[in-house]
């Protein structure tokens, strides 16, 4: 089991214990099953029941929370410094100690069905599941993470131990703590507490990524607005196309209020108040694409202008002074996003978990300023063609 901390100043400790065990690690018949697993940690472990567990933290002022995404389940907490033990205590308790009561599967399997028919109420969320069907068709990367109501129902208090005793093991964690402590401090913590963590399995090999094919998706639905996402496969985050991806996607639809798409189509045309682009890269695969959500009478006009300003970026390289300013926003907003110290320690947890390395800020920034026009431009023509797009249109009805 593997362990990182930074030291950062302040009265608060952030905490994560992150686990190599997401969505695509499920088997066919498990799907939804590593998001299942992640609201039972909550549900009772050898020691404490559902109430000490959720008052554990609460009754010190604490927050305790978890997700899951494709390829990782992060459980993670934030104290006062002088709690920071009760919360690793915790965490890796409900972690590998979880006993995973037969009456609380059976409530929990209601929540989480709650939870995906929420998700049908809401075509934002809803397109992006359609989208990731497209993309990694048949493979377990294009599936819902939340599963599937039959599948939830088939769930037993067996079939969920399984999984979790064949993925929840000490070579597949990482541990991540930031406070104002040094190491010295916690590592009788940390050595105490995972002692007893002795069972083991081999290691369970990931399904390769399959190939990718084009493929279009188009429905009717009772909304008032179109949606529509369109895109293609993209570069894992360990290729080294993945960096110069990322630039060129923060510039075409990123969070910032200059980007292409919101200065050239939202706030000089006024058609559309939903319009991004994103790219999410898994550790051997990943995606990119533009969501963007319209009325249906200006929906193609809003997709030919987003097509215009993709074949800019393919075909008319950045001025030097363009990428300049490109690089100099991407490593404002990374500084920057290194200021919430509960991001910063999910941040170098998943970076351990991933790359068996925890890459400094210095050398993010160093590698942003190395990247050459010409590395955008191979990357712009290669992620950027149209013929190589998926879309999903999810028409709405004007009343």
């Amino acid at each position: 089991m593997r362990w990182v901390h930074r030291r950062s100043p302040g009265a608060v400790a952030h905490l994560a214990l992150v686990i190599k065990a997401g969505s695509r690690d499920e088997l066919e018949s498990e799907q939804g099953m590593a998001h299942f697993v992640e609201h039972c940690l909550f549900k009772g472990t050898e020691k404490r029941k559902t109430y000490h567990i959720l008052s554990r933290l609460d009754d010190v002022g604490g927050e305790l929370n978890a997700y899951t995404s494709k390829e990782e389940t992060l459980l993670y907490a934030t104290v006062l410094r002088k709690d920071a033990r009760r919360a690793l205590d915790l965490l890796v308790d409900i972690a590998f100690r979880s006993v995973f009561p037969e009456r609380e599967i059976a409530k929990e399997q209601d929540v989480i069905i709650d939870e995906i028919n929420s998700y049908k109420d809401a075509p934002s969320d809803l397109i992006f599941d359609y989208f990731d069907e497209l993309l990694f068709d048949g493979h377990p990367l294009g599936r819902n993470i939340l599963g599937t109501p039959e599948h939830l129902r088939s769930f037993d208090q067996a079939k969920t131990r399984a999984f979790h005793h064949r993925l929840y093991t000490p070579e597949r964690v990482v541990i991540a703590t930031a406070g104002s402590f040094g190491i010295d401090r916690l590592l009788p913590w940390v050595e105490e507490l995972v002692a007893s963590v002795r069972f083991r399995e081999p290691e369970v090999p990931r399904e390769p990524v399959n190939g990718y094919a084009p493929r279009h998706r188009v429905e009717s639905m009772p909304y008032v607005q179109t949606h529509i996402v369109l895109g293609n496969r993209a570069f894992g985050s360990k290729e080294e196309p993945a960096l110069p991806l990322l630039l060129l996607n923060n510039l075409l639809g990123g969070p910032g209020m200059n980007t292409r798409l919101n200065l050239n189509i939202r706030e000089r045309y006024g058609l559309t108040y939903n319009l991004e682009s994103f790219y999410t890269p898994y550790s051997d695969s990943g995606y990119w694409g533009v969501y963007l959500s319209t009325d249906p009478e200006q929906a193609d006009r809003v997709l030919d202008l987003v097509h215009r300003e993709l074949k800019i970026l393919r075909e008319k390289p950045l001025g030097i002074l363009q990428l300049s300013k490109a690089k100099h926003q991407l490593q404002g907003q990374l500084v920057l996003g290194q200021e919430n110290p509960g991001s910063s320690v999910s941040g170098i947890a998943k970076s351990l978990l991933h790359f068996d390395q925890v890459e400094s800020m210095e050398e993010v920034l160093k590698r942003i300023d190395q990247i050459q026009m010409e590395e955008l431009v191979e990357v712009g023509r290669t992620v950027f063609e149209p013929s190589q797009f998926s879309e999903v249109r999810l028409n709405g009805q004007n009343p």
